[in-house]
């Protein structure tokens, strides 16, 4: 699921001041408009490399401070080419998993395969 953040200018005097990394987001939405996390991190990412989770987390925080909202009526498709396989396969790339896990979700992915429910 992706969301879109736009600038929220209105700040009170009570906030904080953006971090140099909030400043840095705060600067691609100014340029770009409305994005998403995994826009932004691109974008980024060309200047110095950059992570999506941290760009995440970081627009997480800055959600909370009041520098940015949330569209959530915006729903892009997820891009894995309708492959169940492919969307577990990245999932289990960014950590090991044991084994009850990887036989738990294998039958997971026999039934969907097989049209079970």
């Amino acid at each position: 699921m992706t969301k879109l953040f736009v600038n929220n200018t209105y700040m009170t005097s009570k906030q904080r001041r953006p971090t140099e990394a909030e400043l840095s987001i705060l600067r691609v939405l100014w340029e770009s408009g409305p994005a998403s996390v995994r826009d932004i991190q691109r974008i980024l990412n060309e200047i110095r490399p950059t992570g999506y989770t941290t760009v995440l987390k970081t627009m997480q925080i800055m959600t909370e401070k009041g520098l940015v909202e949330r569209d959530e009526s915006v729903r892009p498709q997820i891009a894995f080419g309708g492959s169940v396989k492919t969307l577990v396969l990245q999932a289990l790339s960014t950590r090991k998993s044991s084994a009850a896990e990887l036989e738990e979700i294998e039958k997971l992915l026999d039934r969907i395969e097989g049209g079970e429910k």
